[in-house]
């Protein structure tokens, strides 16, 4: 039985998490310094307590959030565990921010689909999102 919670996981599971799921690793001060600043946080657990997926909004809290970090562990896809953790966020911004709260994601390869979904929407033509990557 898997279980969704709203706990903070530990950096270094956090940093597992993102790894094992394909997403691109984060060093410990820049672990810290992020999930210290997780307005909401959605984990999931598998029946022997080992964290198997999560997801976050970060931001301003009012004016501009994004939901990010959004993973399954690769043993885990395809079970509609993505769209657990989507609706727990989703509850979150419609219970928590304003409804003004301008809230943008980026999508990797087909999670788009997953996201459409939920109401996100390509922004072309009207604006464009960019990354700066370091």
């Amino acid at each position: 039985m898997i279980h969704c919670s709203n706990e903070q996981i530990p950096a270094k599971v956090y940093q597992n998490l993102r790894i094992q799921s394909g997403l691109s690793a984060k060093t410990d001060v820049a672990t810290e310094i992020g999930l210290k600043h997780t307005l909401h946080f959605t984990c999931l657990k598998n029946e022997t307590d080992e964290y198997i997926g999560m997801g976050r909004v970060i931001g301003d809290g009012g004016t501009a959030c994004q939901v990010v970090d959004i993973c399954v562990l690769p043993t885990y896809q395809g079970k509609g565990l993505g769209k657990m953790i989507m609706e727990d966020i989703m509850r979150f911004i419609e219970e928590k921010l304003p409804s003004t709260c301008y809230i943008s994601l980026i999508a990797d390869g087909e999670a788009s689909e997953l996201y459409k979904k939920y109401g996100f929407e390509d922004t072309l033509p009207l604006s464009r999102g960019m990354a700066m990557k370091r």
